[in-house]
């Protein structure tokens, strides 16, 4: 179990440390700078750099001539991406090699943290990184440059500011589940934010300031950080200072248990992502070409703004969720951690029959936001229902000299989710529309399956957490 110190201050918001909003709003506007470049990213690669005839704005129909093999390393690359399925496939392909390599760096970030730096300077270096790397991508030739540094930057990052959450809280605190809560507002917060901007940047004055405006929020969330380091907790490698040194202890039988208990969730997580990140590549499509936004005033709503529904319903959604709990938790009816996240899966998988429905009364033409707005609601409550679950069970059940480590590889299911995510979009322009949204949901649902069958032994080895 992780044996947090005291954070460097008592002070407390609405019952919490203080460094918790430190973190809660620093992870906002690195989110922020995420989503603003992944609601981009494929419709960027489709539509303007890897085409003869680009878009000059998201949506718009001036166009201008364009030269793809300018883009250093594309001629080599295109030669290993599948050759059927067109743009549209190889694109998809990148977008979750991306997506996917995003998550398996926090692996290497955390053992760099537990062993050498500490989690702040970890996290110092991983924002610096994606700062830049955002920066880089107003150069066209440079653009696998920039995605290199966002997906280094982001593994010295991602798991190295979650631990720092738990480590604010004493072994039992009842409030570290509602902090997880909290910061994972702030992830989606930053998320929903950035595709009113830079999704709007991209589609008024161009591509390159929608990712200029997602380089910028990066650099607040680092600055942030930097000013609010007195309310954080001790890290790793400070602890360690404060102590004499004393040498490693092997990991007890109850402490291999846990370890073992989280690799195996993480390897049945790996296709509730591998789905739930369709979100961003052939949702973001369907979003894109097969859906009617309204005009307001005469401004068309740009359809990048669908990435903004998911985080708008977890505001929604998750305090009523979490009420829900409680009245589940007063009357001894909750369910542990596994159960909420195999139910996560199930949802997510039933999520997609919306789709099927839609694409069925659709066809090829342009229907109603209606299909991808209730799809991604379902969604949503499948997604409340895993991953701050998941986050916060990491904490609690890690043995404290390589939680952040751990964290690491709980995101490797994400990294191995990315991958699945982006092969299975090549099936989008191969398949009947109906037939790509049924096997989304019958993947979802048996992720749900497998993990409701796994639950026994797994809450064997990790308690009643």
């Amino acid at each position: 179990m992780s044996t947090p110190a005291a954070p460097a201050s008592s002070r407390t918001i609405l019952g919490h440390p203080v460094g918790l909003f430190i973190l809660f709003f620093t992870e906002m506007w690195e989110r922020f700078s995420y989503y603003g470049m992944r609601g981009l990213l494929k419709l960027y690669m489709v539509n303007y750099l890897f085409t003869e005839t680009r878009q000059v704005l998201q949506g718009g129909e001036e166009t201008q001539q364009g030269d793809p093999d300018s883009v250093w390393g594309w001629g080599a690359l295109q030669a290993l991406l599948p050759s059927d399925g067109g743009l549209q496939a190889q694109a998809s392909v990148i977008y979750g090699w991306y997506t996917g390599l995003v998550y398996l760096t926090p692996l290497l970030g955390g053992i760099l943290a537990d062993r050498v730096l500490g989690q702040r300077k970890t996290v110092v270096v991983g924002g610096i990184l994606m700062a830049i790397g955002h920066f880089v991508m107003a150069s066209e030739q440079a653009f696998f440059l920039a995605l290199a540094l966002l997906i280094i930057g982001n593994g010295a990052f991602k798991p190295n500011i979650s631990t720092q959450v738990g480590n604010l809280y004493p072994p039992g605190d009842p409030r570290r589940d509602g902090a997880f809560t909290i910061f994972y507002m702030g992830i989606n917060l930053g998320a929903f934010l950035t595709n009113l901007v830079c999704g709007t940047l991209a589609a008024v004055l161009g591509w390159h300031w929608g990712f200029g405006a997602a380089g910028v929020g990066m650099g607040i969330g680092l600055v942030i950080y930097l000013f609010g380091q007195r309310y954080l907790a001790p890290d790793n490698v400070m602890k360690k200072a404060e102590v004499s040194a004393a040498p490693a202890q092997p990991l007890t039988s109850n402490e291999w248990q846990g370890v073992v208990a989280l690799v195996v969730l993480c390897a049945l997580n790996i296709v509730f992502w591998g789905v739930y990140e369709q979100q961003g590549n052939t949702m973001q499509t369907w979003a894109d070409e097969q859906t009617l936004w309204p005009t307001i005033l005469g401004f068309t709503i740009p359809s990048t703004w669908f990435q903004s529904l998911n985080p708008f319903f977890i505001f929604l959604l998750a305090p009523l969720l979490d009420r829900f709990w409680a009245w589940q938790s007063q009357r001894g009816a909750e369910p542990t951690s596994v159960t909420k996240m195999a139910i996560g899966c199930l949802i997510l998988g039933l999520s997609f029959l919306v789709m099927v429905a839609g694409a069925s009364v659709v066809g090829d033409g342009k229907g109603s936001l209606l299909w991808p707005l209730l799809c991604t609601l379902m969604l949503t409550v499948g997604e409340l229902y895993l991953s701050p679950i998941g986050l916060s069970l990491v904490t609690k059940v890690s043995p404290a000299r390589m939680v952040s480590m751990m964290m690491g590889m709980w995101f490797m299911s994400s990294f191995f989710g990315g991958i699945l995510n982006g092969y299975l979009g090549t099936f989008y322009d191969k398949m009947p529309k109906e037939g790509f949204f049924l096997m989304l949901s019958g993947l979802g649902l048996l992720a749900g399956l497998s993990m409701w069958a796994f639950n026994k032994p797994l809450k064997k080895a990790i308690g009643d957490v």
